[in-house]
């Protein structure tokens, strides 16, 4: 089901590489719970607009907008998307100017949203039109790089920021998974990072696309990024939003997993950065999340470290540990070094020459300390296993 409504262009509130955003004057589009009606020229709305396929927006413009998720009142996706113009203003030319090269395949032969009308051809680095291509014909391994490996978008700013006030010199570099945002221009971290240069660069794998290099999978990703990009520690997380359902294994950070196993299969370091809060409203995240539980238990098969924050109470160390089963059987595998406390101040520090506030499910450090004590820690055991 896609909900389709057109609007007219006000503003351009935002502009970044490969997006903008608009203000838009639309139609209310009801839930279908409510019937479905459309309402006309009720609302302003704000709008993603992608400009690598399509022209930039100016004031004036029609637009088609895909409404679905922002009228389901939807976290993760839950924004309206421009899908392409109704009517321009005048003068404007609707087609992106493309120079093909002489020979097609410069351009990339595979495709990423595969078998949509969106699908794209990129270089993959490991193709044979790379110039990385053959690297990749040679036996490779992480040489014991150490990966750390988050659900959450938000971790990656956190462990940057963290990394850099530890030891600035490491390099580090980012592998974009596909379980949140497919194009890496959604993140407005990437870009604050990237601009100040403080990532190495990023890898977007499988269908999520836009990144300095472009990898099939989980593998070649975490490849290209320890010898394409040359990082001394490399951070492995999905983009922008998280979609679950509510049920245990029904949530796309699950892939957690699949990087643990990548990364020990590679020759890496496989660190897991827990997801911990105090601060989240649902039952099944507080404390240890239950997403955490169940890939630690039921779904790593690969030993990983999951470092554990040293800022706690007696009572909520015990509790920790409890949810974790540490000492347990199901979680023998993996080790849970305990880190120590990490100040709020010491965190806050950290972040505070990067230009973005950091914040997790809209909480902030104030609000949610043990979820960056958390990450911070984990950055901090990375550094340690450096050579």
């Amino acid at each position: 089901m896609i909900l389709w409504r057109k609007g007219l262009v006000v503003n351009v509130l935002e502009e970044r590489s490969g997006m903008q955003v608009l203000q838009v004057q639309t139609d209310r589009l009801m839930h279908p719970a409510e019937g479905g009606t459309i309402v006309h020229g009720e609302v302003s709305v704000r709008a993603v607009h992608y400009t690598d396929v399509l022209p930039k927006a100016a004031p004036g413009d029609e637009v088609m907008l895909n409404g679905t998720a922002s009228v389901m009142g939807l976290g993760t996706g839950g924004v309206d998307f421009v899908a392409g113009f109704c009517g321009i203003s005048e003068g404007k030319q609707l087609s992106v100017p493309v120079k093909l090269p002489d020979d097609p395949r410069e351009a990339g032969h595979l495709m990423k949203l595969r078998y949509t009308p969106l699908q794209r051809a990129v270089v993959s680095v490991e193709a044979p039109e790379s110039p990385h291509h053959g690297l990749f014909q040679e036996p490779l391994s992480l040489c014991g790089t150490p990966v750390l490996i988050g659900e959450l978008h938000s971790m990656l700013p956190a462990a940057v920021c963290r990394i850099r006030q530890q030891q600035p010199g490491a390099s580090v570099a980012y592998v974009m998974t596909d379980g949140g945002a497919l194009p890496a221009a959604f993140s407005r971290h990437i870009a604050a990072l990237r601009g100040l240069g403080w990532l190495r660069g990023t890898v977007t794998c499988g269908h999520a696309y836009g990144g300095d290099l472009e990898a099939l999978n989980k593998f070649t990703a975490l490849l290209a990024a320890k010898h394409v990009l040359g990082a001394d520690i490399i951070i492995a997380a999905m983009g922008p939003g998280i979609a679950g359902t509510g049920t245990e294994f029904g949530h796309t950070g699950m892939e957690t997993a699949e990087l643990i196993h990548a990364a020990a299969a590679l020759g890496g370091q496989p660190v897991l950065m827990p997801r911990l809060s105090g601060g989240d409203s649902r039952a099944r995240h507080q404390g240890v999340s239950h997403h955490l539980r169940t890939v630690l238990t039921k779904a790593a098969l690969a030993p990983a470290a999951v470092p554990l924050p040293g800022g706690l109470a007696p009572q909520e160390q015990q509790r920790l540990a409890q949810e974790l089963g540490a000492a347990g059987q199901p979680h023998v595998r993996h080790a849970f070094p305990r880190m120590p406390h990490i100040a709020q101040e010491e965190i806050r520090l950290s972040q505070a020459d990067y230009p973005i506030a950091v914040t997790t499910m809209d909480r902030g450090l104030a609000d949610d300390p043990i979820f960056f004590e958390a990450v911070c820690a984990s950055a901090d055991y990375a550094l340690s296993r450096l050579p």
